[in-house]
């Protein structure tokens, strides 16, 4: 939980850990010893002394008294031993851990730190915030009482009001307890109240407690005006809970919470949000995620994690309110699993310091997946696991590393699903083992592998409903090898490590008709430089390519010897054909796709560079002989000269399937000083105003599809954001959102938060002030 500012500097203006009276150093007359205890003697300069010694010291002129690190100065000062009480009048100044204290008079019980100080301006340096009281009243035991308090962390040193203040009637400070409660509370910006508490409590440090927290406002097509106010409660030290009621203009009353417990062998967390009666679509409307993870006995881990909506409509209307990184497609897991291992020493488990053993792992697993269709984008699911039951081990021998794993699936279709009919039920179990046998010295490394898929099947057939069942065994042999040589050279003003890598990896898999399976969860891989050297085109179980070809490679990089950073990379991959590809996969990824006859694959290219100051520079391209230009491209570009200051670039073209471009930004358009004069305030401030945004712009759709842009506003003791984001439902709908946010820095957050569609959205973006940072003068651009 963020630390609270205002919490720190109530505890700061109550006197700390305890009371100043626990700071010392070195005595004029020593308090009694019933006062004294341990503290340290107290140390008292001035231009004039006099009084009587043991019973009364009085100070004038520029007199100072200090004791363990707190001091207090003042014109006139006396200090009574036997009460321990001092008493200081005219310019008074008590400086104590970092907090300043000035006004015309205070009188202390120094070591129970009792009494009072009269219209204290105080200063916490560390916060660089702080204030003004009509007085302070110090109760002893770490409590203490402010009267007429104000607290702000805007310049006060001018003639006029500061940009944002908040004042309280009265303070009532208790350390022990680890509570404030203000009463009479307003916040006022720019003159104007615009948060009133007639109570408010609040936690001192930062530590939980129950109560209501900033309200945040949004703003959507689909909606209208949200208002949410959250109600924390802290429940137990390890169990909490938000309750946010919320009105929507457009849609009525609803109600979000958010439950989170964590136990010596569980922890989890609850999201549940309702709209009991939905006034546009007439009926009522929620969500539910949870996430569990437990300890059970025998060694037995459960974790569970589901995601449910309402309707189909959910993601369209309510964009932000899923975690789930695809948003029509929502996935509930749960399952059971126990870790096996047992070193070969019998003295530990699993492979530990590259020791011979063997470790794994037992499970027993179920997916679910809700689909949310739409008429203008149907989508095709994956199939549910109903039933996953499966054991891995890894382990090692020697030189020789090994690897098996042996699974049962049972397969089903969503009830939702936008696929073929010829997509069936059914099941499968199967079996994948590997050994290696790796090789390894500086300069050069060699992998022989010997890998096997075996797969048996039982489905219904789509068209009769007869139960069918097929079996395959596939092996594959691969050899996987390279160099690593490295130079010291010198290039742009540096001094740099240059290195050559060259790869060559041959792979043998026999050819396995496999048209006639069912096709559970393969799919064709994304064809890149990880890919290009794997030993199958496919991932999941269900389809492993026929292979018998040669990938060579080559990349280069230069490293910068002082910082370790990456100044260049250059590479270079292709794969070429000793006999015809049979089972291969389609331009989509699905399987099944015609046979591949040339002998070479397309050419993989890649290129990134930062050797030209604040420049960095990415490009990937896959270049098809057959037709002598680019099918895929990949090209990016980021300028970032100083904070705060960004703009990328990036092209994306996928032949026959997409064309975009993408760009982003954060850039300062205005840095001046600016007088803000009105009703009810004064002064001025100065500030820096920012453009954000990203825009997405789809050049075969000729349109743009996703967007973002905002400003953000630093006037150094607050930020105002405005950041409008337009998401794409479908081809011709879309949804936008407005997020509006004040930042009173030092203080809290008011409204919707952008920030993390912010970070989400702009390569490089950075907070104009970081997580509890204090106030500041505005960023410079």
């Amino acid at each position: 939980m963020r630390l609270n500012p205002l919490a720190v500097a109530a505890a700061l203006l109550a006197g700390g850990q305890a009371a100043w009276a626990q700071q010392a150093q070195a005595p004029v007359a020593p308090a009694s010893a019933a006062s004294a205890g341990k503290q340290g003697p107290i140390v008292l300069d001035a231009r004039q002394l006099s009084g009587q010694a043991g019973l009364d010291v009085r100070a004038e002129g520029d007199v100072e008294l200090s004791r363990d690190g707190m001091v207090i100065r003042a014109d006139h000062l006396s200090y009574e031993p036997p009460e321990d009480r001092a008493h200081a009048k005219g310019n008074v100044r008590v400086e104590r851990s970092g907090a300043v204290y000035s006004g015309p008079e205070v009188e202390l019980s120094v070591q129970r730190f009792e009494g009072w100080f009269l219209e204290p301006h105080f200063e916490f340096t560390q916060l660089r915030a702080g204030g003004h009281a009509a007085r302070v009243d110090f109760l002893g035991d770490g409590r203490s009482r402010a009267i007429d308090a104000s607290y702000t962390s805007c310049p006060r040193d001018g003639p006029g009001e500061p940009a944002w203040v908040l004042r309280a009637d009265r303070v009532d400070i208790d350390l022990d307890a680890n509570e404030g409660v203000a009463e009479g509370a307003v916040l006022h910006f720019l003159g104007q109240p615009i948060l009133a508490l007639p109570t408010m409590s609040f936690a001192l440090g930062d530590t939980r407690r129950s109560g209501w927290l900033p309200p945040t406002v949004g703003i959507d097509n689909r909606s209208g005006l949200d208002l949410a106010v959250p109600y924390y409660w802290n429940i137990a030290p390890n169990r909490d809970a938000t309750i946010t009621p919320r009105i929507i203009t457009r849609r009525g009353f609803g109600a979000d919470l958010e439950l989170r417990y964590l136990e010596p062998a569980y922890a989890g967390e609850l999201q549940l949000d309702a709209l009991p009666d939905d006034r546009v679509t007439k009926r009522s409307r929620g969500s539910l995620q949870w996430t569990h993870d437990g300890l059970l006995p025998w060694g037995v881990r459960a974790r569970a994690d589901l995601t449910r909506v309402s309707d189909d409509d959910w993601w369209r209307d309510f964009p932000g309110r899923l975690r789930s990184l695809t948003p029509r497609l929502l996935a509930t897991h749960a399952g059971f699993e126990r870790p096996l291992g047992l070193a070969a020493s019998g003295d530990g488990i699993g492979l530990v310091d590259g020791r011979d053993g063997v470790e794994g792992l037992t499970y027993l697993r179920t997916t679910r997946w809700q689909v949310l269709q739409a008429s203008d984008a149907p989508i095709v699911a994956p199939y549910e696991r109903a039933l996953q039951f499966g054991v891995q081990l890894d382990g090692r021998a020697t030189h020789l590393q090994w690897s098996l794993q042996s699974e049962f699936n049972r397969f089903i279709l969503p009830s939702n699903d936008a696929g073929t009919a010829l997509r069936t039920d059914g099941e499968r179990a199967h079996v994948l083992a590997a050994a290696s046998l790796p090789w390894r010295a500086p300069g050069w490394w060699v992998v022989p592998r010997l890998a096997l898929n075996a797969a048996g099947y039982r489905w219904p057939d789509a068209v009769s409903g007869e139960p069918r069942r097929a079996w395959r065994a596939i092996p594959t042999f691969s050899i996987d090898a390279g160099l690593e040589l490295e130079r010291q050279t010198q290039a742009f003003g540096r001094q740099l490590r240059q290195t050559l890598e060259p790869r060559v990896m041959y792979v043998n898999t026999p050819y396995r008709l496999q048209s006639d399976l069912p096709d559970f969860d393969a799919a064709g891989k994304d064809f890149n430089f990880a890919s290009i050297y794997s030993d199958n085109a496919f991932s999941g179980i269900d389809r492993v390519a026929d292979a018998h070809q040669i990938t060579a490679g080559v990349t280069t990089r230069l490293v910068d010897l002082a910082s370790g950073a990456e100044a260049l990379r250059l590479g270079i991959a292709q794969r070429y054909l000793l006999r015809p590809q049979l089972v291969t996969a389609q331009a989509d990824g699905t399987v099944d796709g015609p046979p591949t006859t040339g002998r070479f694959s397309d050419l993989l290219l890649l290129g990134s560079t930062s050797v030209l100051p604040s420049w960095k520079l990415d490009a990937s391209v896959q270049y098809n002989a057959d037709v002598s230009r680019p099918v895929r491209s990949i090209v990016g570009v980021r300028y970032a000269p100083a904070p705060f200051h960004t703009l990328s670039a990036n092209y994306r073209y996928a032949r026959g399937l997409s064309e975009q471009i993408d760009v982003g930004w954060q850039w300062p358009i205005l840095a001046r000083a600016m007088a803000a004069r009105g009703a009810g305030s004064g002064g001025s401030c100065s500030g820096s105003l920012y453009t954000v945004g990203r825009v997405n712009y789809s050049m075969r759709d000729r349109r743009v599809t996703d967007s973002l842009l905002g400003l953000e506003y630093d006037a150094g003791c607050w930020i105002a954001r405005v950041v409008a984001e337009r998401l794409s439902t479908g081809s011709t709908q879309a949804t936008t959102r407005l997020m509006l946010q004040l930042e009173l820095v030092g203080l809290s957050r008011l409204g919707s938060n952008p920030l993390q569609a912010l970070r989400d959205n702009i390569p490089g973006y950075e907070m104009l002030r970081g997580e509890g940072a204090p106030a500041s003068g505005p960023s410079s651009p």
